[in-house]
């Protein structure tokens, strides 16, 4: 990108955005990003074995949360999950949803980004695997179980057999039945907002990445997986993520000059410094 600017005698010249001094984006291997996709999951698994040893508290944990909304008035899991259980067929429906929606979505933006917008899938891929630590921080810290797992809750996944169901079968072993605060259904379609907002300008894209985290909020209730306030700390650990990642790339341009500032100059096609030089000489140009 340019901008145009007035010089004497009523003559204009063109001047490059700050943008040269931004290293180029370029597509980063797969394997990395696979490799980093391993170790979020060794990570997890790393916390899931901890599981059986933290029951009786993640249960008081999930008992106390479930006290404080109902104080504050805010507890419609119990009545979500009683009417859900009721509606076998929509119950099957949005526990499928509930299953499987999360992953395929997220990882489908992913890779798109990936694949198409190489600018935009750093700083996002960024901030997701953020979303993912910080949550992993409080299931070490503050297991919460989910409320399907509390007296009077029915757990829907489980009782309409849901396809990929992680609650129950040959998979529960390598899910994590204690995590349900920060929740990561919530945190990851957050994400997905924010991704498709950067993506598009389009009113009907903007309009789906608000609906999806509703339509998510609404399953993961429903289902019994999530409290009101897994929800909101889902929200929150998005949000802090995206900050530090802001923080994190400030940071990192202010380096980027500072070291662009003593690095010698090299008359390199591909040095930022070279490529505004070369840029100067063309506006004397213009002017003489």
């Amino acid at each position: 990108m340019s901008t145009a600017v007035s010089i004497d005698g009523g003559r204009s010249a063109t001047l490059p955005s700050m943008h040269v001094l931004e290293p180029v984006q370029k597509r980063s291997h797969w394997w990395v990003e696979a490799l980093a996709i391993v170790w979020l999951g060794w990570v997890y698994d790393a916390i899931t074995n901890l599981a059986p040893l933290r029951l009786n508290a993640a249960l008081a944990h999930a008992g106390d949360v479930l006290g404080l909304e109902r104080t504050l008035h805010i507890d419609p899991e119990h009545a979500l999950d009683g009417w859900l259980a009721a509606h076998h067929s929509l119950g099957l429906a949005i526990a499928d949803y509930y299953d499987n929606a999360h992953f395929v979505v997220t990882l489908s933006l992913l890779g798109w980004l990936w694949w198409r917008r190489a600018d935009l899938y750093r700083p996002l891929r960024n901030a997701l695997v953020l979303v993912n630590l910080l949550a992993f921080i409080v299931f070490w810290r503050y297991p919460v179980a989910p409320p399907r797992m509390l007296p009077g809750f029915t757990d829907i996944v489980a009782s309409t057999h849901a396809i990929g169901s992680w609650h129950s079968g040959a998979l529960a072993s390598q899910a994590n039945q204690l995590a349900a605060m920060p929740s990561l259904h919530i945190a990851w379609a957050a994400w997905c907002t924010v991704a498709l907002w950067r993506i598009s300008a389009r009113i009907w894209v903007r309009v789906l990445g608000i609906l999806y985290p509703c339509m998510t909020a609404a399953a993961v209730l429903a289902t019994g997986n999530h409290f009101v306030l897994d929800i909101f700390a889902g929200v929150v650990v998005m949000a802090a993520a995206f900050a530090l990642v802001a923080l994190f790339s400030g940071w990192a341009a202010r380096l980027r000059i500072g070291m662009l500032g003593r690095r010698p100059f090299i008359a390199n096609s591909a040095n930022p410094a070279y490529r505004m030089s070369q840029t100067c000489y063309e506006v004397r140009d213009q002017v003489d």
